[in-house]
């Protein structure tokens, strides 16, 4: 089964990111069903599963491929600019789902609920959300007061993306998580480096003062709050 669900999974990821240029799906999104590149595409999988699956289980090779045909064309004919990302990802679930319920067909397997809702698993998930959307709540409320300040005098020096900031510091406590829960302490230390090295630019402006006392305490926050919950679940996951 195992072998099986990885051979398809790569033929899969072989036709739709490594063999298919950006040419490819500007064309296809332009000329639906009539672009000769949603062919080419589906030949390539064609050729890659033949060749994973050494010419055999050609009934599947047959639904794969008839299924990636009509959920890719489907794809194509709703996509708009407000829409292309969450398609985008719907339809990768749906190849995903064809690729589990053939192997399921072929080699039926169970999945035990209890074992992926354990005491564990939810206290995994919980410190999750708080490293990401909890904690940037509280930092925010906390910095709440030099915020609006900040903003009034760096008008003049350029916008940000939007929800920039927001992500960078979601990401960057997940990655401090994660060395705590590995036991990498050194890492954190070259992600603090790392970011002192892309925020110089603002951090060396000598009258930009504020500015640098605001960066250092929100990173300060953000790596003080991220470490806490690494400990903590440290701590509590052996116990239960």
């Amino acid at each position: 089964m195992i072998l099986l669900t990885l051979k398809l999974l790569l033929a899969h990821f072989l036709g739709d990111f490594v063999f298919q240029p950006s040419k490819w799906v500007d064309d296809k999104l332009k000329k639906k069903w009539k672009s000769k590149y949603l062919y080419w595409h589906m030949g390539i999988h064609l050729l890659a599963l033949l060749v994973l699956l050494q010419f055999k289980y050609l009934w599947i090779i047959a639904i794969v491929i008839v299924s990636h045909y009509l959920i890719d064309l489907t794809k194509l004919v709703l996509t708009n600019k407000k829409n292309h990302r969450w398609l985008f990802v719907v339809d990768q679930l749906l190849h995903l789902f064809v690729i589990a319920l053939i192997v399921y067909v072929y080699e039926p397997f169970s999945i035990d609920l209890a074992t992926w809702l354990s005491t564990k698993t939810i206290f995994f998930l919980i410190m999750i959300a708080f490293v990401t959307y909890a904690s940037a709540i509280l930092i925010k409320l906390m910095m709440a007061p030099y915020i609006k300040e900040l903003q009034k005098e760096n008008k003049s020096e350029g916008e940000s993306y939007k929800n920039a900031g927001r992500y960078i510091s979601m990401l960057e406590r997940l990655f401090v998580f994660g060395f705590i829960l590995f036991n990498q302490w050194a890492s954190i230390g070259f992600l603090i480096t790392a970011k002192s090295v892309f925020r110089f630019g603002d951090l060396n402006k000598g009258k930009n003062r504020k500015l640098t006392e605001y960066v250092l305490i929100g990173t300060l926050l953000s790596f003080g709050l991220a470490i806490l919950a690494g400990i903590f679940y440290n701590y509590l996951v052996t116990l239960i």
